[in-house]
């Protein structure tokens, strides 16, 4: 005998990619018929609860289902400040969900994490519906190598999924993006490398700082000089200062990898110590080593005269990179 399937769901936490495709699924099970959208039915967190109810148990139309969607109604009704109103209305979803009508599917939608204490969410998991967090990843890393495979069938490995993650930050939406782009790119004949990130990744400026101080470290001022400006002409928003802050925080980081490094301390700390992703933590520890304590020390103090000069008006954002990379390059 096959069980039953729930009427409740609870889709909860911070990635909306996950939660979204969650509600496609219940979505693409009422079919795409004029009656499947006559009988779904959706609300936000402004909606009060007898009207949430009210729409569950109305009988379905030409059809055997009924949906209902609620977005961010337990999020609000359980805040701070909530008052009486509240608690009374979580209560009554309380006493509904488990005498739910079986054409019924109520799905509720939270955009960040619930607390596992929470009594709709108990309600619900005790009634027979079904729970599921969508916590953001710490790391996006292994969850990219994950998806890459299951949706894409595309194979790289664990550092280029790191690559790719320390550009999404915790995007996991856009990460899904690149990856489409790239299996697009490769026709999934082959699998994904570093370069082809770095090829297809809409200007990624991080990456790009990356390569200016590689260029900075071995004395290749054409090399940098063009890396900046490039940067400037792809982002018409782009006037130099966001450049020239970027280059200051990589210098710091490096300047703060060496310092750590030099008095005994482990590289496996780096992240940590840097506030940075793993593979961009390695990526300043390798680029510290260029340079000698001394060097980092010069550069940054430079840096910040340049700094001085530019809020004071006395020279421009592009001028003060021009200035940095004539000064490494000799």
């Amino acid at each position: 005998m096959s069980k039953p399937s729930p009427r409740a769901y609870v889709f909860h936490g911070e990635d909306d990619l996950g939660r979204d495709e969650a509600v496609q699924k219940l979505l693409s099970a009422m079919g795409s018929s004029p009656e499947a959208e006559m009988n779904t039915s959706r609300f936000d967190e402004s909606a009060d609860v007898p009207t949430v109810i009210n729409a569950v148990r109305s009988m379905p139309f030409l059809s055997d289902r009924r949906l209902v969607i609620v977005t961010g109604l337990l999020a609000h009704l359980g805040r701070k400040g909530g008052g009486e109103a509240a608690k009374k209305a979580l209560e009554r979803l309380v006493s509904e969900i488990p005498q739910l009508p079986t054409y019924s599917r109520l799905a509720f939608v939270e955009r960040v994490s619930l607390k596992p204490d929470h009594k709709v969410l108990q309600a619900v998991a005790n009634s027979g519906g079904f729970v599921r967090a969508y916590p953001l990843p710490e790391d996006a890393t292994d969850w990219i190598l994950k998806r890459a495979k299951a949706a894409y069938a595309l194979e790289m490995d664990a550092r280029t999924a790191s690559a790719l993650a320390s550009v999404i930050g915790g995007d996991l939406r856009r990460a899904d993006n690149e990856l489409y782009k790239l299996w697009c790119y490769t026709n999934g004949e082959r699998p994904v490398t570093e370069a082809d990130i770095a090829l297809l990744t809409p200007y990624v400026p991080e990456a790009n700082i990356f390569e200016m101080v590689d260029a900075l470290a071995t004395q290749n001022g054409k090399l940098a000089m063009r890396l900046i400006h490039t940067a400037i002409q792809q982002d018409p928003r782009e006037d130099g200062f966001g450049i020239f802050g970027m280059i200051v925080r990589q210098f710091r980081a490096l300047l703060l990898a060496r310092e750590h490094l030099s008095s005994g301390g482990s590289r496996r700390d780096l992240p940590t110590l840097l506030k940075m992703h793993p593979y961009a933590a390695e990526k300043a520890e390798k680029q510290s080593r260029a340079f000698t304590l001394e060097q980092l020390e010069a550069i940054y103090r430079r840096l910040q005269t340049y700094d001085e000069d530019m809020k004071t008006g006395q020279i421009t954002p592009l001028l003060a990179l021009d200035l940095l990379v004539a000064s490494l390059s000799k």
